[in-house]
């Protein structure tokens, strides 16, 4: 099996299941106990705390672990509600995030927020001005993601942060596809809260990952014990926790080489492509993208059957984000990005991680023509 969908998961590290592992087995106390056993297990999860700070340039503090990036960003959506409760409520974001984004969104307009949803250009960027333009009175959050999950398309996130800092706007960036892939830091990028998840970049799944500024408010998401300075109650899940510090720690110090091995996968499975099936065009910035996902659209054949024709040869590709998978619309994403309903759904997305090959790219790009033209022929 060739696996070339990383943007909706990835393999566990090795690091990170081997530092995990001994909190299912013999360190398996709660972080909450004040016996031997426990105060193990309260050091681990704050050990993983500093790692994580220390990777996106943050304070230990700041990181609060949750479920998952789509808990994470719905908290920082329904702290906005809580929080102005019974005042004029403007909040923007774009049309091309995350559903665990948008459909929070819609769930605040249902109360009575008032929502601007700013358009992107074809490569899948929003304009700085667009935002500026936006800005209103009552104006309580902007939330814009830092790298799209789809296209791979990197938002100006930095200087549409540097404006709303100035402007005292509180700024929250769905950093999910982001983090432990290209460098993040919370510092530079200006925001007042960023969401992680730890299976994007070689975790375990369900840890995400919330930063709070210093000094911001926050209501509780859960009401309990005082896990979480008091703002998440539950038993904390050590070993997801633990193997979300080791990976992104790990991920951070090969960034560098990871990151070139990626952007030649890339150019040999588009390349190949290309020489093969001459019509391919790729979607989204061809710059200013994640440097392992790119998203291919091929006229005249649906991109679900290249996508289960790849599936019998046993390569693992996707349509959209995993999300959406098995919902017959076409991506909002392209369909922001200015494709019609056909060529979104004449698209596909490939995404290579830390444990995939040059040689697997070259292999995925020769399956790919192949499918496309089985496909071309009959149609």
């Amino acid at each position: 099996m060739i696996y070339a969908d990383n943007a909706a998961t990835t393999k566990i590290s090795d690091l990170a299941l081997e530092k995990m592992l001994p909190f299912l087995r013999e360190q398996y106390g709660n972080a909450s106990s004040q016996y031997l056993l426990g105060t193990r297990a309260k050091r681990a999860v704050e050990q993983a705390r500093r790692q994580i700070s220390a990777a996106i340039w943050a304070k230990p503090p700041e990181i609060i672990f949750t479920s998952g990036g789509s808990e994470s960003n719905n908290w920082v959506l329904h702290n906005v509600a809580d929080s102005y409760r019974g005042q004029a409520i403007h909040v923007i974001t774009s049309s091309i995030e995350h559903h665990s984004v948008l459909n929070a969104c819609q769930a605040l307009e249902a109360t009575g927020a008032e929502l601007t949803y700013l358009p992107v250009d074809n490569y899948g960027r929003v304009a700085v001005d667009d935002v500026k333009k936006a800005v209103k009175a009552n104006t309580r959050l902007v939330t814009l993601m830092l790298a799209n999950n789809e296209i791979g398309t990197i938002q100006p996130i930095s200087e549409i942060g540097r404006f709303l800092y100035e402007s005292g706007i509180l700024f929250h960036t769905d950093a999910v596809q982001a983090v432990g892939h290209i460098p993040v830091n919370v510092n530079d990028l200006h925001v007042d809260f960023l969401t992680a998840s730890a299976h994007k970049f070689n975790g375990a799944k369900g840890t995400g990952i919330l930063y709070k500024k210093s000094g911001l408010k926050l209501l509780p998401l859960i009401f309990g014990g005082a896990q979480e300075q008091g703002l998440r109650a539950g038993t904390e899940n050590v070993a997801g926790i633990v193997a979300a510090g080791y990976a992104l720690e790990e991920s951070i110090a090969t960034m560098g080489e990871t990151t070139e091995r990626l952007k030649t996968m890339i150019d040999a499975t588009v390349n190949g492509i290309r020489k093969r099936v001459p019509c391919v065009k790729a979607n989204g910035d061809p710059k200013n993208r994640l440097p392992g996902t790119i998203n291919l659209r091929f006229d005249g054949v649906s991109g679900e059957s290249l996508m289960h024709l790849l599936d019998l040869k046993g390569i693992c590709i996707s349509t959209s984000s995993a999300c959406t998978s098995g919902n017959d619309e076409p991506s909002h994403v392209l369909l922001a990005s200015g494709l019609t309903e056909k060529q979104a759904k004449e698209s596909i997305r490939i995404s290579y991680g830390r444990h995939n090959t040059l040689e697997e790219a070259n292999i995925v790009a020769i399956a790919v023509s192949e499918a496309y033209n089985k496909i071309n022929s009959v149609t």
